[in-house]
């Protein structure tokens, strides 16, 4: 891409938000379809099941987290090394959260993983906190 047609680093957020917001209802349409049957992924409590709706709502709760941070990035009309670090660090820990979650209902080995994300999302709140103050 040439810069004319380049992405803004919280441009990226904002498109993200909305496919992840868009893929939260996906999910919870496919999750929809089965959630009536008792012994579905080991029954209500299981722990895949579980892990598969934390999937679903991390769709949604790093979509409206980047989309947060949109709004702040706009409202602020902030840009640098800070506004690139957490739009890159929002926009990671949003795709591997939910991918972490169902790496995990598939194997617990998969545990340690979820640093990434959460790190990430740290890294990105810090990031943009610290810009704010």
């Amino acid at each position: 891409m040439n810069e004319s047609t380049a992405i803004a680093p919280a441009q990226l957020n904002l498109i993200l938000a909305w496919i992840w917001i868009l893929l939260g209802f996906a999910s919870g349409f496919v999750l929809g379809l089965f959630f009536h049957r008792d012994d579905w992924l080991g029954g209500y409590g299981s722990f895949p099941r579980r892990l598969y709706r934390l999937a679903h709502i991390a769709f949604f709760g790093t979509g409206f987290v980047n989309f947060a941070f949109w709004l702040t990035a706009s409202r602020l009309n902030w840009g640098g090394t800070a506004l690139a670090v957490a739009s890159w660090a929002f926009a990671v820990g949003a795709v591997t959260m939910p991918l972490c979650c169902v790496l995990m209902a598939q194997s617990r080995r998969f545990k340690l993983l979820f640093g990434v994300p959460v790190f990430s999302l740290m890294t990105g709140a810090v990031a943009t906190i610290w810009k704010m103050l």
